[in-house]
């Protein structure tokens, strides 16, 4: 076997494949590097595997294999052109690529099977969101982010969390920072709104002057509207939901469907699949249909 730089980069030749990789991705995924010397987008890809492979730490071993010294190998896995890189888990082929494909690309390959320190770290931070403790769970996606700090749900969570802190100068630029063909742009873009609603508030005077107007004008679907926003400015969720539920029920398009709007940015905040937000999303439909 030839040396390699990192104890995470093995470079093989045919005879050790069954202990190298067969026998081996019982205990730690394997991926095999499929390539040959005269293959340009092979050295390509070469160096970001290497890099992956030194970055997960051991979360995965990286075999490289010659086609041209290995015909065998390419001819029994059905290689037919290179780069290719196929994944061993338990002694198995389980999942494969080809082409020297993008790095974001490579890792959400490689997520479900073997994931990064970053992957752990990120786990825990949902699990101690999950048990209420978010100091800790603050700290670890300040971790993630510093690490890599092109992880988008981790931005978006640190966001949520800056925000009901009532810290929105703070959550504004990881929202920012969210590139707009990720998963999670949507619901920045709806935190983005709910940092508006402290503006909104302060506008409109604060929740003592807004509820005078409504005792005595109810149909003020202004003041109700801004008032909501008071509420979920303060943290009162629900009242705040109730507030534009009952712009909803007075006028289902105000303000271009501003409330409805509204509410479902609140679900983004306090968490899609809450109580609160399940119980006032059903509500919500039955009051639209």
């Amino acid at each position: 076997m030839a040396s390699s730089a990192s104890k995470f980069v093995v470079d093989l030749e045919q005879d050790q494949f069954e202990s190298e990789v067969v026998e081996r991705s019982h205990t730690t995924p394997v991926l095999v590097d499929f390539w040959a010397p005269w293959c340009g987008p092979c050295h390509s890809l070469s160096p970001v595997l290497e890099k992956l492979a030194q970055e997960y730490a051991g979360a995965f071993l990286l075999a490289k294999i010659n086609t041209d010294e290995s015909p065998d190998l390419a001819l029994a896995f059905q290689i037919r052109s290179i780069p290719q890189v196929v994944l061993f888990l338990e002694g198995k082929a389980v999942d494969q690529f080809a082409g020297a494909i993008p790095e974001a690309e490579i890792r959400r390959f490689l997520k479900p099977y073997c994931p990064s320190e970053v992957d752990k770290l990120f786990s825990q931070a949902r699990v101690e969101l999950e048990a209420g403790r978010k100091e800790a769970a603050k700290g670890l996606l300040e971790q993630v982010i510093e690490r890599e700090p092109q992880h988008s749900p981790a931005r978006l969570a640190l966001a949520r969390l800056l925000i009901e802190e009532h810290l929105p100068e703070q959550a504004l630029p990881h929202l920012k920072a969210i590139p707009f063909l990720a998963d999670e742009k949507e619901a920045a873009d709806r935190l983005e709104q709910v940092i508006g609603f402290q503006a909104d508030c302060e506008e409109a005077g604060g929740q003592a002057p807004l509820r005078k107007v409504l005792e005595s004008t109810p149909q003020d679907l202004g003041a109700r509207m801004a008032l909501a926003s008071c509420l979920v400015a303060a943290g009162q969720y629900r009242e705040a939901l109730e507030e534009f539920l009952a712009v909803v029920a007075r006028d289902k398009h105000y303000r271009e469907d501003s409330a409805r709007k509204a509410m479902l940015a609140v679900f983004s905040l306090i968490g899609e699949r809450s109580d609160l937000a399940e119980e006032f999303r059903g509500r919500l439909a039955r009051t639209l249909y």
